[in-house]
């Protein structure tokens, strides 16, 4: 019989992370095991308030299935018995590195994704004045794209700023709900201009009905607006991009299904993550090499990481190591 472990861990942020909705100053995050025998599977996910998730009420949620977890249930009994949700995550990606565990076979042969190799990610510019901005990006020379977190004030001068601290970088900006359509339009001259790339959910999620038909220069990308499956539908003609988070789809099972169906559906990918350790990065690696763009910094802006964690260097992410995940 399998025996089921979950509790909370807070990790140290280096400095202050800030977006639109506020700042923090530690990631505090669930991570779950489940053993069997000599097998030990893990998994984390970081509850986020924006979604209605606590701590305390993911914690809840984990244990009111310890009874079926420890009796053996497996990932697609748990997909019917949580909604996609930051606990099923932990569940979901501890099951997987189970199954890899016991078996020998890696996550990835398991799930018929490609083998992992080195990633590209992106690295994040917290919102701050522009000229403390403009010094993130000059210490980011090493990192080739950033992306930039930003509200509806003085948007294009914390854009120039990030230009001019690093003048090569590709640049994604981030708006995380802070925009309205006429600020979206009157942007794009400007936007285009410094090369910005791609725009991370500009408007509310719920609220961006002012996209359907709106023909953007830049290609915009669905975070807050998309979730799994069931949200891909209400986004056709609005974005061109969704965002893939495990803890919105709920795990690695959700996200391949999801994966599939977005491409299928037309759209391009991004893997983007929480603010989280290498233990929440490992299992959405997977999906970069199906990814047009690859967000997974969250260990890049911690004071420090889990041991063994994931090696980086500047901005490329080497596989996961075994003894973490997979």
């Amino acid at each position: 019989m399998a025996t089921l472990t979950a509790r909370a861990e807070s990790w140290p942020i280096a400095g202050r992370f800030i977006i639109s909705r506020g700042a923090k100053t530690e990631a505090r995050v669930v991570a779950v095991e489940i053993a069997d025998g000599a097998a030990k599977g893990r998994g984390e996910c970081l509850p986020y308030p924006r979604y209605d998730e606590t701590i305390e009420g993911t914690l809840a949620a984990i244990e009111r299935l310890r009874p079926r977890i420890e009796a053996g249930m497996g990932r697609e009994e748990l997909q019917a018995a949580l909604k996609p949700c930051a606990a099923r995550n932990a569940l979901d990606c501890a099951l997987w590195d189970l199954e890899a565990k016991r078996t020998g076979t890696p996550v990835w042969k398991l799930a018929g994704l490609p083998e992992p190799r080195t990633i590209v990610t992106c690295y994040t510019i917290s919102l701050d004045e522009p000229e403390a901005m403009r010094a993130q990006a000059a210490r980011s020379l090493d990192r080739p794209i950033l992306k930039v977190k930003l509200n509806g004030e003085r948007v294009i001068e914390r854009l120039r700023a990030v230009r001019a601290g690093h003048p090569g970088a590709r640049l994604v900006a981030d708006a995380n709900e802070a925009w309205s359509v006429d600020l979206l339009r009157a942007l794009a001259t400007d936007l285009a201009g410094l090369g910005v790339e791609m725009i991370e959910q500009p408007l509310p999620a719920g609220r961006d009905e002012g996209l359907a038909g709106l023909d953007y220069p830049i290609p915009l990308c669905a975070d807050e607006s998309f979730h799994d499956r069931a949200t891909i539908g209400a986004l056709k003609g609005r974005y061109r991009v969704v965002n893939i988070k495990l803890d919105k789809t709920g795990g690695l099972t959700e996200a391949i299904a999801v994966a599939r169906d977005a491409r299928a559906a037309g759209f391009e990918l991004m893997v983007g993550c929480m603010v989280a350790t290498s233990l929440a990065m490992a299992p959405a690696a997977l999906l970069a090499p199906l990814a047009r763009v690859v967000d997974l910094d969250g260990p890049l802006i911690l004071a420090k990481d889990r041991v063994p964690g994931i090696r980086y260097e500047g901005a490329v992410m080497g596989p996961a190591p075994r003894e973490l995940w997979g």
